[in-house]
């Protein structure tokens, strides 16, 4: 696979610690291009979401630089910029869903974009319809299923058409068959991915690289390293 020669996200010697648990990261290296389907593995409280968190200002890094789209980011305005063509997809469904209805939570990332209400109600049915969810527009948003709400969480990511998806354990609490759809739609989309999952199988069908986070290092992962479950 060929890729341009500027990374859609670039990290450089990034690093972080938490108060009283000590550094998670250290002088992490990173980028991610075009085309790519990168999946991030590591243990539980190996700092993979504080990573995902990092990329779009979520938390502050300590140490380090981290470039989106050729653009250094420091300010919470620059990390704005950075979210608004990189989509967060939170592990829990319900962190991301605030609304009462389907359309509206759909619909609030284009109205702080600015566009008009109508506008807004059009591209949200129309990326609804692209994942299958037509006819979800006013269903009540927290009586939904976990399948149904992680696809309305996509839809409410990708109605920003963004550059680059970023996945925070996609398949969490999704049954067999809503694990398969949500693979499905992955596969057609042409963003580039960050994806963490503990998933082996549904992962594994997505990559197209694969990398571990253990003892604070980010680094390709052995063949006996993939194999562990």
């Amino acid at each position: 696979m060929t890729y341009s020669n500027n990374p859609l996200i670039k990290i450089e010697n990034l690093s972080y610690a938490y108060p009283r648990r000590g550094a998670v990261l250290k002088s992490i290296n990173f980028t991610l291009h075009s085309n790519e389907r990168v999946v991030i593995n590591g243990d539980n409280g190996a700092g993979k979401t504080t990573l995902l968190h990092l990329i779009v200002g979520l938390k502050k890094a300590k140490q380090g630089d981290i470039i989106g789209f050729g653009e250094p980011c420091k300010t919470e305005k620059q990390f704005n910029q950075l979210r608004a063509r990189a989509g967060l997809l939170f592990q829990d469904p319900d962190d991301q869903l605030f609304c009462p209805t389907v359309l509206e939570d759909v619909m609030f990332g284009p109205l702080n974009l600015g566009f008009t209400k109508q506008q807004a109600i059009d591209k949200s049915l129309q990326t609804l319809k692209k994942l299958g969810m037509q006819g979800f527009e006013s269903r009540i948003t927290h009586q939904l299923s976990g399948g149904e709400k992680r696809m309305i969480t996509l839809a409410s990511v990708l109605v920003m058409e963004p550059q680059v998806l970023i996945l925070d354990e996609p398949t969490n609490a999704l049954d067999e068959k809503a694990k398969m759809r949500l693979l499905n739609v992955l596969q057609g989309l042409p963003q580039a991915m960050i994806i963490i999952s503990h998933d082996r199988a549904f992962s594994d069908q997505l990559a197209t690289r694969q990398l571990h986070l253990q003892d604070g290092l980010l680094t390709e992962p052995s063949k006996s390293t993939v194999a562990v479950a």
